[in-house]
């Protein structure tokens, strides 16, 4: 496996989930199995399935999020001094001249992208399309709805 990117604040928060399924929902489900254990025949035990199937669901998450974390680069966006140059962790303030409007995303790791939130993968097209260039520069991002062409108003690393 290589090495993952991760921001800090991103590799902070798979830890806490991590965390929180080995301290809390791990031993919930496993109660859940010895109360569904308690009510008899296991076969026809809609409830005892149910936990089971969770707890897998919860031991998979946990391998997951062990293995990631055990391969993961950990970048902490502060410490970089790559100038107006859009890497890894930047905080890119676009302008979309098609559209008169200006959007704001931050290039992460793809297991921390959450576009709701303006996080964006470093493996998506954008974040490509971005990687090296710097502010003022324009940039042309082909998305299956056409190409859309950015200006980079700003880079900072928050």
């Amino acid at each position: 496996m290589n090495n993952l990117p991760l921001t800090a604040v991103g590799a902070e928060s798979l830890r806490e989930e991590l965390k929180n399924l080995k301290s809390v929902k791990r031993p919930a489900v496993i109660l859940a199995i010895a109360e569904a254990r308690a009510h008899g025949d296991l076969s026809e035990n809609a409830e005892y399935h149910a936990a089971r199937e969770e707890q897998g669901f919860i031991e998979g998450r946990i391998k997951e999020l062990e293995s990631v974390l055990s391969h993961a680069q950990v970048i902490d966006p502060k410490s970089l001094n790559a100038g107006s140059r859009v890497v890894f962790g930047a905080t890119v303030e676009l302008y979309n001249d098609s559209k008169d409007t200006e959007v704001t995303y931050q290039i992460v790791g793809d297991l921390e992208s959450d576009i709701e939130n303006n996080k964006i993968s470093v493996s998506s097209p954008i974040a490509r399309a971005l990687i090296g260039k710097e502010e003022g520069d324009e940039v042309e991002v082909k998305t299956p709805g056409g190409t859309i062409l950015y200006e980079i108003l700003s880079v900072a690393y928050l």
